[in-house]
């Protein structure tokens, strides 16, 4: 199941990042899908910072991830991985990073999930970022199976 909805801003993006980070429990994994520069790496560096002040800690920085492959961050209670796998170039070298173990115990936000190949947790849910004709507006389209993530999702998008 598809659906589609336009951001009109990096401010909305962030604030549909944060209503959805509200809502985010260990074990919920986000697979981010879209070009260079459509949005991925300030949707997932939004819900950090979400998850963050929702846990009463100041922000951390976020760098994107594509060089150290995995970021970990702690928010209250919950872990978060933010994972860019942009560079790896088989699906195996996931288990090397333990991300497969983090699905089931840590939040996770990957960026490049095409390089997992037939790995990605059944439970998922992908958000594909894409560009328009106006350099602020972004696409998103959400795929993945009836679940409660993609309860989670939507009703963070039509609040």
């Amino acid at each position: 199941m598809t659906s589609k909805t336009l951001l009109p801003s990096p401010e909305a993006t962030a604030a549909f990042a944060e209503r959805l980070a509200a809502e985010l429990t260990p074990g919920d994994t986000l697979l981010l899908e879209g070009p260079l520069g459509s949005g991925k790496s300030h949707f997932a560096r939004s819900v950090i910072h979400a998850l963050q002040a929702n846990a009463d800690q100041p922000p951390e920085d976020v760098p994107s991830p594509t060089f150290t492959l995995v970021q970990t961050y702690i928010a209250g209670t919950a872990e978060i991985w933010h994972a860019d796998l942009y560079r790896l170039t088989a699906p195996d070298e996931v288990f090397e990073l333990g991300l497969d173990e983090a699905w089931q115990t840590a939040i996770c936000l990957i960026e490049w999930p095409d390089r997992l190949g037939d790995a990605a947790p059944a439970g998922a849910v992908t958000l594909t970022f894409g560009h328009t004709d106006d350099d602020d507006t972004r696409t998103l389209m959400i795929t993945g199976p009836h679940s409660p993530l993609r309860t989670k999702i939507e009703g963070a998008l039509n609040d």
